[in-house]
């Protein structure tokens, strides 16, 4: 049976971190490793007590999801952010699709915990790209086979959009399988900033990408998404 290698990039996540790896060992995963990229408060302290492996590297999304990847066991990595947390079932969805061959990984629904309707379009529009363009972000809990990841190089050592890039290269091989999860999803930015505002500033940063902005130029009009 394939082993499931969860990766959880952190910093400063000690009110979230021990939810994301509890949910992930009831997801029936085999590991879980946290990245910890420099955290001031308790998160490593919370994610020993979880029974995670915890990694220390430098801080950025990117270079923290490769470092456990090189660390991982798993014939299968599974990458969470912090404030996002697995159904229970989610490990067995993720071993029964993979038994076809060619199918080289995917993400899954979401459920952001936060009532109302433009929480509910938000979670069809995110299923919507995936089926129609190939393109999973980052907290639909992207997976993949490990070959997979290796032949890819990795997520790109950008400090924005490295989910992005990653799965644009991943849809030349396969296209990503859309699992029903769901992949439950803290609304923090979306309260933040209100859900049109945030938006608004992800389609800019999308688009100005589109024509040529680098990834690490555009991070600098973006705090620290952790």
């Amino acid at each position: 049976m394939n082993q499931i290698s969860v990766i959880i990039p952190a910093i400063n996540e000690a009110d979230r971190i021990l939810r994301a790896i509890n949910r992930s060992w009831e997801a029936g995963v085999d590991e879980v490793i946290v990245v910890d990229g420099g955290s001031d408060d308790q998160t490593v302290a919370i994610a020993e007590s979880g029974n995670a492996k915890v990694l220390e590297g430098p801080l950025g999304r990117a270079v923290q999801q490769n470092l456990g990847a090189q660390h991982a066991r798993g014939e299968i990595l599974l990458f969470l952010h912090a404030d996002n947390w697995l159904a229970p079932s989610v490990g067995a969805q993720i071993r029964e699709c993979l038994i076809r061959d060619d199918v080289l990984g995917g993400a899954f629904r979401q459920r952001i915990e936060a009532n109302g309707f433009l929480y509910r379009m938000l979670e069809k529009g995110n299923a919507a790209r995936v089926r129609w363009r190939g393109l999973p972000y980052g907290d639909q809990a992207i997976f993949m086979r490990r070959e997979t990841f290796e032949r890819l190089g990795g997520f790109p050592a950008t400090k924005l959009l490295e989910d992005l890039l990653l799965m644009r290269a991943f849809r030349r091989l396969s296209s990503p399988m859309l699992l029903p999860g769901p992949v439950y999803v803290h609304p923090r930015r979306w309260q933040r900033h209100g859900v049109v505002r945030q938006t608004l500033k992800n389609w800019f940063l999308l688009s100005a990408h589109a024509l040529g902005v680098a990834p690490d130029r555009l991070a600098r009009l973006y705090p620290m998404h952790h």
